[in-house]
């Protein structure tokens, strides 16, 4: 059985043209995905979310016990803060990647991937069984990213009252709560923009919605979010990563926190290993004559394979195919790229390609580096 957000009316009375993701009917786009995305990258985009697993986790341990679980530390986090992490088996496979949020030092929220809820629900309960604490999932929230550059400013005054001012000074990566109306109001993102993504109750989420539509902010489907996160150089679990790769080769190793030495993670004596061995490692690829990258296509550097795209569309900002692949081979240098026999001129690059919709990369036109 398909399910559907709370927004799943508001989305057909917008014209949506919906589609199966994961179990979940969800809107691929409003009409064009590229003006979606360039809504986002010009001025304010909104996507509903509410298919993502949310989990909140209440005791005296949630904290040891995400210490033990992530890669990254929650350690770092004090309340109003959140954080960026992968969630490893003991080889140093991702099992998913996730943002944990820190409300309180006895409550912490996690949201993860839909396309893998039920396995990492088993995950987080399988290692919870020795700490003291109650794992909880919401299924009665809903989260709704407004996303773009004047994202903020626009949907601030549709906040409610209680978090609509400290939403208004947020740093990245820090989040206003109303814990009695159950409204949290982050400053993140997938999208490499700035904006909110806002978790707020199920029964409230279609209300909030319709007045952001009234604020002239775009409603953006999945298509959209795909092709603003790869120029953002943001993996998506199931492309590119899962289980068979660690962060080391998803370039992700910023987020594995190696400090202190003596905090056990799952997964920490796989990587220490994988550090002083040759690995592969997730790059960006640019495509220099037409086409569009795909996953599975063949990446050569002078006759010798080195990788392959693991995802790749056309970038609407930078009018090129974009993609990322997992190659032999770290360096920037140019590469051909196979598309339906044909071998087509590319480069290799560090991720990302797009930072506050400019490239952030010598162009092939002109050889000056976009501020």
């Amino acid at each position: 059985m398909t399910n559907k957000t709370p927004l799943y009316q508001a989305h057909l009375d917008s014209k949506a043209t919906m589609a199966d993701f994961h179990g979940w009917m969800l809107p691929m786009h409003y009409g064009s995905q590229i003006e979606e995305h360039h809504a986002v990258r010009q001025d304010a985009g909104m996507f509903d979310v509410s298919h993502m697993n949310i989990i909140d986790l209440h005791g005296e341990d949630a904290a040891p016990f995400l210490r033990h679980l992530l890669a990254n530390d929650v350690a770092k986090l004090e309340d109003g803060k959140a954080l960026y992490t992968p969630m490893l088996n003991e080889v140093g496979g991702i099992v998913d990647d996730l943002i944990v949020y820190r409300i309180s030092p006895t409550f912490y929220r996690c949201v993860m991937n839909a396309a893998v809820r039920e396995k990492d629900l088993a995950w987080v309960r399988g290692h919870a069984k020795r700490f003291k604490l109650e794992i909880k999932e919401r299924t009665d929230l809903a989260i709704i990213a407004v996303q773009g550059p004047n994202a903020r400013e626009k949907a601030r005054d549709v906040l409610p009252e209680t978090v609509q001012t400290p939403a208004s000074v947020l740093k990245m990566f820090r989040f206003a709560t109303d814990l009695d109306a159950e409204w949290l109001v982050a400053r993140t993102g997938y999208t490499g923009e700035d904006g909110f993504e806002v978790i707020l109750p199920a029964d409230q989420a279609e209300t909030f919605w319709r007045a952001l539509l009234a604020k002239a902010i775009q409603p953006c489907g999945l298509g959209a979010r795909d092709t603003l996160r790869l120029e953002a150089g943001l993996n998506l679990y199931g492309s590119d990563m899962d289980e068979g790769v660690t962060p080391l080769e998803s370039n992700l190793a910023w987020t594995i926190a190696w400090e202190p030495a003596d905090r056990s993670f799952v997964g920490r004596i796989a990587l220490e290993h994988q550090k002083t061995e040759q690995h592969s490692h997730l790059m960006g690829v640019l495509l220099e004559e037409r086409g569009v990258l795909r996953a599975g296509q063949k990446v050569f550097q002078k006759e010798q394979m080195i990788g392959e795209v693991v995802s790749g569309t056309f970038s609407p900002t930078l009018k090129q195919g974009i993609a990322f692949a997992r190659l032999d081979k770290v360096s920037e240098a140019d590469c051909h790229v196979e598309i339906r026999g044909k071998r087509l001129m590319a480069r290799v690059m560090k991720l990302p390609f797009v930072r506050k919709g400019r490239a952030v990369f010598e162009t092939k036109e002109k050889r000056v580096i976009h501020e």
